[in-house]
């Protein structure tokens, strides 16, 4: 595998890859993607929620006899027959109070435990966001909101349901919202706006409404909620935690291989440097955040002053913009092979002050069709093939995202995309990433909004036929994503 990172010391990028015709030995670049794009709690995956109850079907007694069958039928006595009922009527009771018993002690057992702490407690589903802290480190109660498709509708995980509500928007308000959105781990002052929006299919299953007892500042907002099957107004919260997703300008027209970003096309596009040395690619996803590549990040550096995050233009020698960082967060399952895992967050010293040059990408919510056999776009300053230059200018290049079961037929990528990746490009290849590229974004425009779907990963070589490019799947690592923002909020 080769990893699309192209810096030097201390780390190896890939490029935006435009037809390659100098093939080399094989090589990976880190990428990621989820076909299912629903996300629970952060429950332990392993044990599972809602386990499958075990059926059984009703066995035959087989009466065997010992004694020589006659020759004759034999007419046996009453009280005989009788016996032998009350026997076996008592035998069936005690086969199904010992079933009935099984099914409860496995109930009680798996289904009311199977949610773990860090601190390896044991919770009951009910106890996984019922608004008390359980776990030591409170992971039983974050990840307990979330956003729903491009609408941005508020959702509470209910404990009672065991089941995401949409928030019934009657007597909310902008100081919920705020409060919302900090809990979902973004900084206040990010916040844009709370507003209605008709509940449509969302809302079949029930409602989250607010309790009577008023909020006080710092109280968990999904204590305050509860569950209700009916919405008088049908009407939910719409919440925008950030002003996400936004370009001034449009990609230009359709390009084969690639072609040179306008100023504010890409405005979440970020350079990271050691020394003045670009290495790698990054994302704004909020205004103390900058997503990338874990394998950007071989070893930590023990001083991050030497590590400078530019943006706000597409000529690496015109930005003069940059931030300092404050904090390396690299995902603690990250695996060099098979790159599983690839993801990384920059905490900043200071904000972004956000404009028309400076803008994050929306991470995904839950709902928005970011599915698999449709376009995308990758960018960044990676060389211009397989070992190769790298130019000065942004690069941006239209690829198409492709299904994991695609991927991983034997003559494209082998087995080898598994559910932290995604992969895209251009199966008849000449348009990729390359070197350089590592961390960078793959967006997809979808309900006027462009959406970080993945981060530049791995790749065999550069723009080869029936090798696309592999990204980091934002989707599945959303909730990671949201975790650290939240122990990390200013």
């Amino acid at each position: 595998m080769e990893n699309r990172h192209a810096g030097k010391p201390p780390f190896q990028s890939k490029r935006l890859r435009m037809d390659s015709t100098q093939p080399t030995a094989p090589h990976h670049d880190n990428a990621g993607y989820r076909d299912d794009n629903d996300r629970p709690p952060s429950y332990n995956q392993s044990q599972g929620l809602y386990p499958t109850v075990p059926q059984w079907s009703p066995q035959p007694v087989v009466m065997t006899s010992t004694s020589v069958p006659e020759p004759v039928r034999r007419i046996e006595p009453k009280s005989n027959r009788k016996y032998v009922f009350c026997v076996l009527v008592a035998f069936a009771l005690i086969v199904f109070i010992l079933l009935v018993g099984g099914v409860l002690i496995w109930y009680f057992a798996f289904f009311q435990r199977g949610l773990s702490c860090e601190s390896a407690i044991d919770l009951k589903a009910s106890q996984w966001c019922d608004g008390v802290r359980d776990c030591m480190g409170g992971e039983d109660e974050s990840n307990c909101l979330r956003l729903h498709g491009t609408d941005f509708v508020l959702q509470s995980f209910s404990a009672t349901s065991q089941s995401w509500r949409p928030v019934c928007a009657e007597r909310w308000r902008d100081d919920l919202g705020r409060a919302s959105c900090k809990q979902i781990g973004y900084s206040s002052t990010e916040f844009v706006s709370s507003t209605q929006t008709g509940a449509g299919s969302l809302g079949t299953g029930g409602y989250s409404k607010l309790k009577p007892e008023s909020y006080q500042p710092g109280d968990q907002i999904h204590s305050h909620l509860r569950d209700s099957r009916t919405c008088n107004s049908n009407k939910v919260v719409s919440l925008r935690c950030i002003a996400c997703g936004d370009s001034e300008t449009g990609p230009s027209a359709r390009i084969v291989g690639g072609t040179p970003a306008v100023q504010r096309a890409w405005p979440w596009q970020v350079s990271l440097q050691y020394y003045g040395q670009h290495f790698c690619g990054g994302t704004i996803i909020g205004q103390y955040w900058i997503l990338t590549a874990a394998h950007c990040f071989p070893s930590e550096p023990s001083d991050t002053s030497i590590l400078r995050v530019y943006y706000g233009g597409v000529q690496l020698s015109w930005m003069s913009s940059s931030a300092s960082v404050r904090r390396i967060i690299v995902h603690e399952d990250y695996n060099i092979e098979p790159q599983a895992n690839d993801v990384a967050l920059l905490r900043l010293r200071r904000p972004l002050t956000f404009t028309q040059d400076v803008k994050p990408a929306c991470l995904p919510n839950v709902g928005v069709n970011l599915n698999p056999e449709r376009n995308a776009w990758t960018t960044g300053w990676g060389t211009l093939s397989s070992g190769g230059v790298s130019p000065d200018e942004l690069m941006q290049a239209e690829v198409t995202i492709y299904s994991r079961d695609r991927c991983n037929q034997r003559h494209i990528l082998d087995q080898q995309v598994t559910e932290t990746m995604i992969c895209a490009g251009k199966l008849a290849g000449g348009v990729d990433s390359c070197q350089g590229d590592s961390g960078g974004p793959l967006v997809a425009k979808e309900g006027g909004l462009w959406w970080l779907v993945g981060d530049t990963s791995w790749g065999v070589e550069c723009a080869l036929r029936n090798k696309p490019g592999v990204y980091g799947n934002v989707t599945y690592f959303s909730d990671w994503i949201h975790k650290q923002m939240q122990s990390s909020r200013s």
